[in-house]
């Protein structure tokens, strides 16, 4: 297996951050092939998503989290800023992890798929993400 920790700086507000480039750096590097990408984000506050990003849909996310998991003060989860017990309860939504098929050293998306770190979490503005290629 090959396997690195990559960071991600996502800095003091939401955000979804597009990790398709630097997947595709990690399969070019690991000497391409076929196999099983495991995406992992060792946090207890964001989450990885497929989706697609750039026509508004990663700005849509980013609301329907808002609405449903407001910021204030309902979560007994209660230290950072205001609200942040919601980023607790992120990963349900949004699971920390994923596995995408590898083939021929790139992964095997859709036309308008791409893997996102999705951080909610405004007082954690450098993530940790790792990546993992199991070969087939």
């Amino acid at each position: 297996m090959h396997s690195e920790l990559i960071e991600i700086r996502t800095g003091s507000e939401e955000t979804v951050v597009d990790l398709t480039s630097r997947i595709e750096r990690f399969l070019t590097d690991a000497g391409g092939g076929d196999g099983l990408l495991h995406v992992f984000v060792p946090h207890a506050t964001a989450g990885i998503a497929v989706i697609e990003t750039g026509a508004g849909s990663d700005a849509d996310l980013l609301a329907q989290l808002r609405e449903v998991l407001p910021a204030d003060d309902r979560w007994r989860h209660r230290h950072g800023s205001a609200g942040h017990g919601r980023d607790h309860v992120l990963p349900a939504f949004v699971p920390p992890s994923m596995t995408v098929p590898v083939l021929d050293g790139r992964p095997a998306l859709g036309t308008w798929q791409s893997v996102c770190l999705i951080d909610t979490n405004v007082d954690n503005p450098t993530r940790s993400v790792r990546l993992s290629l199991l070969p087939g």
